[in-house]
Order: C-alpha cells, then sequence, then structure tokens
C-alpha cells in the first residue's frame, strides 16, 4: 500500500507519512466541512477575547478608578487652573444665624456616563487656599431693614466674581441658602429680604440665577445636604466599582425591579453642635416612616434611573447640644435647690463655704452658675457614672420602642451593617481631652472619662498649662468635658440606642483631611441634571470613541486575535487551493485511473515536497 511522505527541514527538522487513502479526505474538505471548522475556530477566538481581553479591561478600569479615587484627596488641594475652558463653576452662599459664608466650587465637563455624578470640589486660589469668604453678623439682623439684603450679600459675591473667569460668570449657577437665623423670623420678613434678593442680585451680577435658587432651608433640608456632602467625599455615590467595598441591599421605592439593589454602603451622620444634635442615615429597606422625618431624593440625573435614590432619615432635636443641655441641667439644678431649700429650711449652694456637689464636674472644681439674684455654688466630686445617671431623664426618652430623643420615632438600624461619623462635639469630647478621636470605643471612652472627671482639678490645669491637651482646648472644655463626656455617651447609647459594643463609630474633624460643608451636598444635589447636556454630546459620538477607548486597554489581546484570523484565513486559502488543484486533476484523468479514490484500494506513491 503506498504511502506519502511530508518532511520540513525549517524551523526544526521534522517527517511523517500517511496511508494514501486519508489524504484525499484531508486535502479535498467539503464546503461545509471547512465552514465548521471556521466557525468553531472563531467562537474560540471571540471566547478568548471576552475572558482575557474582558477581565483586561475590567482590571484597568478598576485599577484606574482606585487610583483617581485615592489621588483625589492629594489633587484636590492644588490651584484651580481657571485657564481650562472644560472647568464649570458654581456658588453656594450659606446665611447662617451669626454670619454668611459664600463657597465656590468647580468640576470639569461630566464623562458622559449616566451612571456616574459630577466631580465637585472647592474652588482654590493661587495659595491653594479654599475660596470662601465670610461676613458678619447674619442676614437675619436685617429683619427690619430688608432693603439693604443686597447690599449686604455684594461684598460676597463680589468676591466669587473676582475668582471665577468672566467668560464663564453666565453659566455659573448661584444659590443662596439661608438657614437657622431665618427660620425663626416671621414668613413676611423673611419673604421682603429674600424678594430684595431676587430683584437686585440680577441687576449687578451676570450669574447664572432665578427666583428658585434663594430660599430659606428647613433643618431637615440641611441635614440631608450635610449627609450628601460627607458620603460623596467619602466615594459611597460611585457604583461603578463595589470591590473590597462593604455593600447594602436597598429596596428602591417605586422601583419595578423585584429584587433588591446592591450597592455601597452610605454612612450614617451624627452631628451634636452647641444648641442642636442631629442623625442621618439611610433606610434601605422599605418601611412606614412619616414623612417629615424621612427625605427621598435621586441624585442622578436621569429620573428613569434608580441606582442614585436614597431614602435617607433625619431629624434635628433642638436643646440636645452640649451647650443648651448643660443650661438645661443647671436650671433644674437651681430650681431643684432652691426648692429643696425652702421646704428643709436650708442653704445649701448659697455660699462658697457650702456648696453644692455636682458629680458631672472635675473633682474639687467651684463653680457658680444662675443669675446675680439667684447665685448656685457648686462643687465638683467627679463621678461620671452617676453624673451619667442623672443626666438620663433629660433625654426625655419614652417607653415605646424604635425611639429616640423625645420620643421621636427611628428607624431600625443595621448595627451589623452600618457605619456613622460623629462630627463638632462627637469629635471634641472624643479629642480635645481625652485624645482619643478617630474610631470610636465605649468602653475604652467610659474608662477615659470616668478618670478625667476623677482627676482634681487642680492636676488637670497643670496638665493644661503644660500643652498636654489639644491646642484649641481652653478652660471652658476643661471645666465642663466631664459634663459633655456624660452627655455625648447618654446621647448615643440611650437615646439613639446604639449598642456598647458599636464598633462602626468614627469621630472626625475632617473628612480627608477635608472640612465638608452642607453646601458641597446643595450644590451636588442642585446641579444634578447638569450632566445630561455632556451626555448627550457623548452619545453623539458613537462607538468610535468606545472602540478607542478599548483599544487602549486591550491592544496587545487585539493584536494576537488579528494574527490568529490571519493564519486562520491563510490555512482556509492554502486548503481550498489544493482542492481545486485535485479538481483539475481528477478531470485530467480517466474514470479508471481515479478509481482508488472511490473505493479506497492502494495507489502508487506520490511525492510531495512542501
Amino acid at each position: 500500500m503506498g504511502r506519502i511522505s511530508f518532511s520540513c527541514l525549517f524551523p526544526a527538522s521534522w517527517h511523517f507519512s500517511l496511508p494514501s487513502q486519508v489524504l484525499p479526505r484531508l486535502l479535498v474538505p467539503s464546503l461545509r466541512q471547512l465552514l465548521f471548522i471556521g466557525l468553531v475556530l472563531c467562537l474560540i477566538g471571540l471566547l478568548y477575547l471576552l475572558l482575557v481581553s474582558g477581565q483586561g479591561v475590567a482590571s484597568w478600569t478598576r485599577k484606574e478608578i482606585y487610583i483617581h479615587r485615592h489621588l483625589a484627596r492629594v489633587t484636590d488641594i492644588d490651584a484651580t487652573d481657571t485657564s481650562n475652558p472644560n472647568l464649570n463653576y458654581g456658588l453656594v452662599v450659606d446665611c447662617g444665624s451669626s454670619g454668611s459664608r459664600v463657597f465656590v466650587y468647580c468640576w470639569p465637563r461630566h464623562n458622559g456616563n449616566p451612571h456616574e455624578l459630577l466631580d465637585i470640589q472647592q474652588m482654590r486660589d493661587q495659595h491653594r487656599k479654599p475660596v470662601v469668604m465670610k461676613i458678619k453678623p447674619g442676614i437675619s439682623e436685617l429683619a427690619k431693614t430688608p432693603e439693604k439684603a443686597s447690599d449686604y450679600i455684594y461684598p460676597l459675591l463680589s468676591f466669587a466674581a473676582q475668582h471665577i473667569p468672566k467668560n464663564k460668570h453666565q453659566e455659573t449657577p448661584l444659590y443662596i441658602l439661608c438657614t437657622a437665623g431665618m427660620r425663626i423670623l416671621p414668613e413676611s420678613q423673611q419673604e421682603a429680604l429674600l424678594e430684595d434678593l431676587r430683584t437686585d442680585i440680577p441687576v449687578h451680577f451676570n450669574f447664572l440665577f432665578s427666583d428658585s435658587h434663594v430660599e430659606v432651608i428647613s433643618g431637615k433640608q440641611e441635614g440631608v445636604y450635610a449627609w450628601i456632602g460627607i458620603n460623596f467625599v467619602l466615594g459611597r455615590f460611585n457604583h461603578v466599582d463595589n470591590e473590597g467595598e462593604a455593600v447594602v441591599e436597598v429596596h428602591v421605592p417605586g422601583s419595578d425591579q423585584q429584587e433588591a439593589l446592591v450597592r455601597k454602603r452610605t454612612a450614617g451622620v451624627l452631628d451634636m453642635g452647641g444648641v442642636s444634635t442631629q442623625i442621618a442615615y439611610e433606610v434601605p429597606k422599605t418601611e412606614e416612616v412619616a414623612k417629615n422625618l424621612l427625605a427621598e431624593f435621586n441624585l442622578g440625573c436621569d429620573a428613569h434611573r434608580t441606582e442614585h435614590v436614597y431614602r435617607v432619615y433625619v431629624s434635628t432635636f433642638l436643646g440636645f447640644g452640649g451647650n443648651a443641655a448643660r443650661q438645661r441641667y443647671e436650671e433644674n439644678l437651681i430650681r431643684n435647690t432652691a426648692t429643696k431649700n425652702k421646704l428643709l429650711d436650708q442653704h445649701a449652694g448659697e455660699t462658697a463655704e457650702s456648696p453644692l456637689l455636682d458629680p458631672c464636674l472635675p473633682t474639687d472644681l467651684q463653680d457658680e452658675i444662675g443669675p446675680s439674684t439667684q447665685k448656685l455654688h457648686l462643687r465638683g466630686t467627679g463621678d461620671f457614672d452617676l453624673c451619667r445617671q442623672i443626666l438620663q431623664p433629660f433625654l426625655n426618652r419614652t417607653n415605646e420602642t424604635q425611639t429616640s430623643l423625645s420620643g421621636i420615632y427611628q428607624p431600625e438600624i443595621d448595627y451589623n451593617n452600618s457605619q456613622f461619623y460623629g462630627f463638632s462635639e462627637f469629635y471634641y469630647c472624643t479629642e480635645d481631652v481625652l485624645r482619643m478621636g478617630g474610631d470610636y470605643n465605649a468602653s475604652k471612652y467610659a474608662q477615659s472619662a470616668k478618670s478625667y472627671c476623677a482627676t482634681q482639678w487642680k492636676t488637670l490645669r497643670e496638665r493644661f498649662d503644660s500643652g498636654l491637651y489639644a491646642s484649641h482646648a481652653d478652660l471652658h472644655r476643661l471645666k465642663y468635658q466631664c459634663f459633655k463626656s456624660a452627655w455625648m455617651y447618654e446621647v448615643l447609647h440611650l437615646g439613639f440606642s446604639f449598642p456598647a459594643n458599636y464598633k462602626n463609630l468614627k469621630t472626625a474633624l475632617l473628612v480627608y483631611d477635608k472640612e465638608v460643608q452642607w453646601t458641597l451636598g446643595a450644590i451636588l444635589y442642585r446641579t444634578r441634571f447638569l450632566p445630561l447636556r455632556d451626555i448627550q454630546q457623548e452619545s453623539l459620538k458613537g462607538l468610535h470613541s468606545h472602540w478607542r477607548h478599548s483599544f487602549s486597554f486591550v491592544n496587545n489581546h487585539y493584536l494576537f486575535l488579528a494574527c490568529f484570523f490571519i493564519v486562520l484565513l491563510s490555512i482556509m486559502l492554502y486548503l481550498l487551493r489544493l482542492r481545486r488543484i485535485h479538481r483539475r486533476t481528477a478531470q485530467r484523468c480517466s474514470p479508471s485511473a481515479v478509481t482508488w479514490l472511490e473505493e479506497g484500494i492502494g495507489s502508487p506513491t506520490l511525492p510531495i515536497n512542501l
């Protein structure tokens, strides 16, 4: 039986032979076989593209997002490049009770991805300082002369106008938002002040400004804006890459999706000022909550998308701030002592020689409280546990479940999958004197506070004079640190029902070395529809830019696939050429000469050289 031999000397020497019966089937494949082989090889190539190239894009994209997120903490403290034509600007004026401040923000053009928000940052001048200006007193002081409101605000807007390029003024939104000081004014006085601003500002400035851009916001709105600002800086609204991040299942109200949406876990906010205390956190599960306690909003630019829909519980408690609580405590102390002295004919606290013992003051600290006609002399005993016990009735708790301060309803918190940040007094109480700011540990905090309270006042003064406490801590902080430590502890654990073993509370003054104002959340929310313009422009570019961007990540894989398909095409063309040669040879031969092809019998050896 004849055999056909193959040999090759380059790139390596090899030799093999095939029976002559097998050769015709290899050299003369049918068109159907060729198509099948080509299809199989194409599927192998596509599978390679999806598994290898897809991983390349995802890994590079994740790496780029990670680098951007972490480098942003450094780069956003650089001076703002006002010569950049793609940079947009926005202004927010915070009209507070003691004064007004203007904040200038900037952001690059939106990248066209509807899943992402604007990258808003605070503008910085040539010295890398935030572009902020403050004036005093508050605008509410002009309640009787509302015609002076625009003159009052003029220096702030003039300052901001100097930092923003003139050709950008017309497209720079301006928002004037008034808070606590204006809320206490009668509505008629509020409206008179606002109307003067609406009328005169467009005359002197060319900013993007309308009647709805100036208003008095509620405490609930202010709390929501603060929550938005903090979570934005923390990167909790970036849902493109959730790898390595804590996530939570969210039931989006009004969504057609039956399954829960899984996205990054947001951070709750605790803020205790001098007068009030506030709590704000996301309620991920569908829960019936009073409308006045819940804020539901969409941060995305497309109202039909639900990935940026949030339901946030916000509640503000007036009189529960650190200073207001101390005032209530002292008033109660004066009233009860006067009543007790009258009934029992005693003179406790009336002189320094017979002071009233106060467990909420450091040991042996002498203090005087009350008006001149009703002075009460106190001497501290520094009993932290007793102080906590005495302060508990001031929380106004009720016996009802799921309630907090003053019996206000509080939605359930998943303490096993949540995170909170504590600001203002939560930070001052833990850091200024106790030097425990950052990750909060209830047992260590209580032990440190207990030790501080029990320390002699003389020793505390010596430590203060030696500079052992925070630079901004003063004697007032030293005197009332014991009281405020106990008050913060009770508000957190008894008022808001945080368990003593809760590990995910961080007390902070700054987030990523930046002071986060509620004005950041305000402009982020109010400019949420601006990306629509950039998204429409991006969509007009078609798929070309998409493939060009992808090619930058996977060019090596595409090069491999191109070579792969070229080799495949060459093999198929070579086989087709051999088939045509065989057909021509068969047509020249007699029928008897090709009987071996049909019957599979032997034939003489055919020399073939490759």
